[in-house]
């Protein structure tokens, strides 16, 4: 028989969630605790993320811990998965993959979705598990149809290289749309690259276009080296050679920028490293004009200041 909760329990837990809305922590994590100590399930699983989190306490992934398995023991799906995020990541605990393979799974069988993926990468990485692309498969796409992005992306994979399924390339396409849709970077340079080659949907340079500068914007260097190609080439735009230069500068300058009193400049001759975007680069050039050169390179250096990180 579950022992009765005590109704200060329930007041405690309900001004813990009062000032988590205010942003003050440390008075959420003292009712909180309270209210966890006396037994309040959603307490204990919310105390146990601040202190995974370092939120108004002390970070201790062995006090997360705690609270997550008490939580997870009554069968509550989400802390089954933080409980298999921490024993795979060794937080509070030395890494042991078997254990957090079991904590997946009591949280896949639960329905919980991040679950189901990370149990699928697990078997599809043979991470302390035998290699098993099909059981891989299979969660991926529980998860796929819960609607997790990177689900979806390792489903568009799988179709496309024939890993546990069937090779099928309009399938790999139709998944790596649903994961483009939710900004899935990667997702959005396969779909650019299918569309570009006509592989599993109709040749369209537009779309092909349109979905390498969605990944470009979001920082992926193969879609931004692929912008400047097509600005070069008029490829789906009019040829553009200021753009051509952004492009290529930036895809070419991932990891090479650096802050120097308080400005992010590139270091240009860093662009001989990557062969291929230094000789686009000097090619580029031949057909621009000192100021047009000047131009994009400050249009570049406008693009790295806004998405600096």
């Amino acid at each position: 028989m579950l022992a009765k909760i005590p109704q200060q329990a329930f007041k405690d837990f309900e001004g813990g969630m009062k000032w988590i809305d205010r942003g003050d922590y440390a008075q959420a994590a003292e009712l909180l605790k309270k209210a966890s100590e006396q037994g309040h399930v959603d307490a204990q699983f919310y105390l146990a993320g601040l202190y995974a989190d370092g939120q108004g306490v002390r970070q201790d992934f062995k006090q997360a811990m705690h609270w997550y398995r008490k939580v997870a023991d009554k069968g509550f799906a989400e802390a089954q998965f933080n409980l298999g995020v921490m024993y795979y990541k060794g937080q509070g605990v030395e890494q042991d993959f078997e254990q957090a393979r079991q904590w997946y799974l009591k949280a896949a069988d639960n329905g919980d979705a991040l679950a189901q993926y990370a149990l699928g990468r697990m078997y599809e990485k043979g991470e302390g598990v035998t290699q098993d692309y099909k059981y891989a498969f299979s969660l991926y796409e529980k998860a796929a149809n819960q609607g997790v992005a990177q689900a979806q992306y390792k489903l568009g994979v799988m179709y496309e290289e024939g890993n546990g399924v069937v090779l099928d390339e309009e399938q790999a396409a139709f998944w790596y749309e649903k994961a483009a849709n939710q900004d899935n970077v990667h997702a959005q340079f396969k779909l650019g690259y299918m569309y570009d080659n006509g592989i599993g949907v109709p040749q369209d340079t537009q779309k092909a276009l349109f979905w390498w500068n969605k990944a470009a914007e979001l920082g992926d260097t193969e879609a931004q080296r692929n912008l400047g190609v097509m600005y070069d080439m008029g490829l789906g735009v009019p040829r553009d050679y200021i753009e051509a230069h952004k492009w290529l500068s930036i895809s070419g300058a991932g990891g090479k920028w650096f802050k120097v009193a308080g400005e992010w400049i590139n270091n240009i001759s860093s662009l001989d490293d990557d062969e291929e975007v230094g000789s686009g680069l000097r090619a580029v050039e031949l057909f621009m004009t000192p100021e047009q050169i000047a131009e994009a390179q400050r249009r570049a250096s406008e693009w790295m200041n806004k998405h600096k990180k």
